[in-house]
């Protein structure tokens, strides 16, 4: 009998030979024989399984990695990823929006967006550079002049595809045509909550996007701003989210830039917001590694060409799309957590915080280098003040 590897599953070569199964967005490390094993099942022959550890094989099996089915699907040719391995991508296609939140990073729409033709450009480069997640963000995504088009050259492409978006411009037809592994929906409060940053009547009409989401099979995850109209609303946000099956939610604090400077009334000081940040449930959406901090596999590519580290830097970009990805991408220096402040007072926590947003804590500090400054939000949220505080009496 011939197996082959199930459309579902992409060998990617990061820093270690891997197995990406898209649906279920879980990386596996496996050794040069099970790859080159299973690089061979992605053949239009299919392969055999002799000489096959068993306990490997049953593996496969058992997770639906290898099918009896012969794939026709067009496998692109696998090249080692630099070091580190670029594995997430945020593509901001445009900076259109249908709204105006009062808390938006992004600020006021130029309305501009990228081109098809630079969109291709930039995934061609993304998947050779063994790239496992690509999140299309915006504004507002659907508002780009060629979505459909857009939409139509996702399956050409190995890897988790996530859509961001507010849901207004969502229907059952658009949701029917959608090329997407996951939807990500911004949910900033029970009704009162988000309807305060976001517009009045908002809350019941995404909430109803999302039923027709869930209901068309795509998986669900939530981002959450803490902010001063929703803080006695998170434990029914969890209860809501839990009860219709959302699949991760994030919580996170918005950054004084953009339309959030003329809506500071919404802010939440750290030692309040700290603990806020214990709050959601899934995976980590943006893996990092043992000693290093947030941002070591991610880059975003702006609206407007340019490339930067997250789109919270998106004013001192590292370069531009036309210089291209791989380029720029080797330009990007690890944040090290043995460099940060949090490392020099040795903190017990700092491998599962990772030093926080390195952004956050630059703009709360006040000061432009990044690596010297502690995300205070975070010193709250794992009740690291409150230690050193205890210490000293």
């Amino acid at each position: 009998m011939r197996y082959y590897l199930s459309n579902n599953h992409v060998l990617k070569w990061l820093e270690i030979p891997a197995l990406f199964d898209i649906k279920k967005d879980e990386l596996y490390e496996i050794d040069g024989e099970a790859f080159e094993f299973l690089n061979r099942c992605t053949s239009p022959e299919g392969c055999e399984v002799d000489n096959i550890d068993a306990d490997f094989l049953s593996f496969c099996l058992s997770e639906g990695v290898l099918t009896t089915e012969g794939c026709s699907e067009k496998r692109a040719l696998i090249v080692k990823s630099p070091v580190p391995s670029l594995r997430y991508l945020e593509l901001q296609v445009t900076d259109k929006c249908n709204l105006k939140c009062k808390h938006c990073f992004v600020g006021a729409s130029q309305n501009i967006e990228l081109s098809v033709a630079a969109i291709k450009n930039i995934l061609d480069e993304f998947i050779e550079m063994q790239g496992l997640r690509l999140m299309i963000t915006g504004g507002e995504p659907l508002m780009h002049s060629a979505f459909e088009e857009i939409n139509a050259i996702l399956p050409d492409y190995k890897c988790r595809k996530v859509l961001f978006t507010n849901g207004l411009l969502l229907n059952r037809q658009i949701l029917k045509k959608l090329n997407f592994d996951e939807m990500q929906f911004s949910i900033d409060g029970m009704e009162h909550g988000h309807d305060a940053l976001r517009g009045k009547g908002m809350f019941k009409i995404v909430m109803q996007k999302i039923d027709d989401a869930i209901k068309s099979g795509i998986p669900i995850s939530v981002a959450t701003v803490v902010h001063s109209e929703n803080l006695d609303e998170f434990d029914n946000m969890e209860a809501l989210f839990k009860e219709i099956g959302i699949k991760d939610w994030t919580v996170d604090v918005p950054t004084l830039a953009g339309n959030f400077k003329e809506n500071s009334h919404f802010y939440v000081p750290p030692d309040i917001a700290g603990k806020y940040l214990n709050y959601g449930f899934g995976n980590n959406y943006h893996f990092s590694e043992e000693g290093f901090g947030c941002g070591l596999h991610l880059i975003s590519v702006l609206a407007n060409g340019g490339i930067a580290k997250c789109t919270f830097y998106a004013d001192i970009p590292l370069g531009s799309i036309n210089e291209g990805l791989k380029t720029v991408w080797e330009r990007l220096k690890p944040v090290k957590l043995s460099e940060l402040e949090c490392f020099d007072i040795s903190c017990p926590v700092i491998n599962a915080c990772r030093g926080g947003c390195r952004y956050r804590a630059s703009v709360t500090s006040g000061t432009c280098n990044e690596k010297l400054k502690k995300d205070i939000y975070k010193c709250y949220a794992y009740g690291i003040i409150k230690r050193e505080h205890e210490a000293l009496e």
